[in-house]
């Protein structure tokens, strides 16, 4: 019996061209280099230019994602993007990127589950294109979190940058087992008692409209994160049918390089396995997992076969984790 499931076939991202080292906020707040590394294991981020908005961004890595898959914009037929930044209230960042790249009328929508997102959007676009109901989608994560950092608050404003990753999806046919190309498994988990962890204390129903800024218990969060990531991860792997030992990426949400440190040794993953790149881009929210998927890719690392598995938590609070084979 042939059974359907959605593939990777390309992966893609982009990250603006202006760089805030760690010496730059130490000029803004009262923090060092120093503090900054050993804290988060964070040198450096990446901030998008004036004018330059999550749509642009999204817009640059889908068109790095489609050509890695051998595809045009006139064959999607599906763009579901994971943000927390969108260009505006609406329309969704989603249907603005639809017309930038020529993409024909079909579904776009946008998807909300801060760091998580990605994930999520990624469930979603499985569901249908696993069900035949899509032929190539596109699935990007994009933020511009820069535009809503209080750069008082050192506690946040030294965690974030601003990127854009893709993937693209399609259909294959496999026998359902493990061995199959394609995603596998999915855990997703929301914790709404929990919004005043990680939350931004503005929107169109507070304070006159104002957008607001990002505010973080920091070490609550930390304590939660390593727990329900690894939680979500075992669930995850248990619904593939495979076990950590099979893994050969762990492709993680970039928040902190010691939650990465910390779920690796929980899972018992060997630190070799693990892609960081929340050195050089920060924590750059829903697209910290495709913009790590992709260097992962253009280093060589990640190859076709390989089995990757994928997670995050974000404000909610959310998490999630998931397992695909290339």
């Amino acid at each position: 019996m042939r059974f359907m499931r959605s593939a990777v076939t390309g992966v893609g991202g982009y990250l603006p061209e202006t760089i805030l080292s760690n010496d730059d906020f130490a000029r803004m707040v009262d923090t060092s280099d120093e503090w900054i590394r050993e804290r988060t294991g964070i040198t450096q981020r990446h901030k998008a230019a004036d004018g330059e908005v999550t749509s642009d961004l999204a817009v640059a890595a889908a068109k790095v994602a489609l050509a890695a898959a051998g595809k045009q914009a006139d064959e999607v037929d599906l763009i579901i993007i994971a943000t927390t930044t969108p260009d505006m209230t609406f329309p969704s960042t989603a249907s603005i990127v639809q017309r930038k790249l020529g993409v024909p009328a079909g579904a776009a929508f946008d998807v909300q589950a801060v760091c998580s997102g990605f994930v999520y959007a990624l469930s979603v676009a499985d569901g249908f294109v696993a069900r035949g109901l899509s032929k190539c989608a596109l699935i990007i994560g994009a933020e511009v979190m820069s535009r809503i950092l209080d750069y008082t608050d050192r506690g946040t404003c030294i965690l974030f940058g601003d990127g854009a990753g893709a993937v693209v999806l399609e259909p294959v046919e496999g026998e359902g087992t493990p061995q199959d190309r394609g995603i596998l498994g999915f855990d997703l988990q929301c914790d709404g008692t929990k919004t005043d962890l990680l939350y931004v204390d503005g929107g169109v129903f507070d304070n006159d409209y104002r957008a607001g800024k990002i505010r973080m218990q920091g070490n609550q969060v930390f304590k939660h994160a390593v727990h329900k990531i690894s939680q979500a991860v075992e669930s995850a792997v248990e619904k593939s049918n495979i076990s950590i030992a099979d893994i050969d990426w762990f492709v993680p949400h970039q928040a902190n390089q010691r939650i990465l440190k910390g779920v690796a040794e929980r899972l018992g993953l060997d630190e070799k396995k693990v892609i960081s790149t929340v050195a050089t881009h920060a924590n750059t929210s829903a697209a910290s997992i495709p913009l790590a998927w992709w260097e992962g890719v253009r280093d060589g690392r990640i190859k076709r076969g390989d089995l990757v598995l994928i997670e995050a938590l974000g404000g909610g609070l959310t998490w999630a984790a998931a397992a695909i084979r290339l």
